[in-house]
């Protein structure tokens, strides 16, 4: 089945094209050796991991404010890993990994070859509810900023993913109309349903391989966007 008459490819980028979790542990193991905590870099991840997933959904839903979400998910993951860190030294491990994070730029696999095919046939763009004082040095410091006209962030939008506004902004940005324009991204909720009531079509990239979602065009390799492209 043919994607057709799409103009506009709109991608989310953390999970998406920018591998996240890569380069997330190995800011944390650069912070933990800097600032001498002692925990193993994997038992931290395990713990970590659903907890900051859950900070996010509160964020995304607009239940807690950004410094809520920096501070609460290295508070927790102490604190259930029974490590003593004061508070003080919480927030300097906050700053530090936003601002570390960035230095590492693993990309997923096939993310430069598919956007070199599409980038000569379409209008690619970014929709991120990322931190923005992070996203655009994550596209550029892993050479991809070139390959997408326009960025659209959640603080720039003043709303994040689902939200139609967040939609809105980036198809007024980009001079595009919803029918002509294609979603592609991780979140299900944030990504896809998001795009859909924006009157877009969207693809569901299931990384992970956790969900399957009926109903809806969904993918596990980000080439196989080609063939429906």
């Amino acid at each position: 089945m043919k994607l057709n008459n799409i103009e506009h490819i709109f991608f989310d980028l953390d999970h998406t094209l920018w591998d996240f979790d890569k380069n997330s542990a190995l800011a944390f193991e650069f912070l933990f050796k800097e600032e001498k905590i002692d925990v193993g870099l994997q038992e931290f991840l395990n713990v970590y991991l659903p907890i900051n997933f859950n900070y996010w959904e509160l964020y995304r839903n607009n239940q807690i404010s950004k410094e809520a979400l920096k501070i609460g998910r290295l508070k927790e993951t102490f604190e259930s890993l029974k490590l003593e860190v004061s508070p003080e030294s919480i927030v300097v491990l906050s700053d530090k990994y936003i601002e570390y994070l960035p230095n590492y730029n693993h990309l997923l696999e096939d993310t430069l070859v598919v956007l070199k095919y599409l980038h000569s046939k379409y209008q690619l763009h970014i929709i991120t509810n990322g931190f923005e004082e992070i996203q655009y040095h994550k596209l550029v410091n892993s050479k991809i900023s070139s390959y997408f006209s326009t960025v659209t962030t959640s603080e720039e939008a003043g709303v994040k993913k689902p939200h139609l506004q967040i939609f809105e902004k980036a198809l007024q940005k980009s001079n595009a109309f919803s029918q002509n324009s294609l979603m592609v991204g991780d979140n299900y909720e944030a990504d896809v349903r998001g795009a859909i009531n924006a009157g877009m079509r969207s693809v569901f990239f299931d990384y992970y391989q956790k969900n399957e979602v009926l109903g809806t065009l969904q993918i596990q390799k980000l080439n196989e966007l080609l063939k429906y492209l």
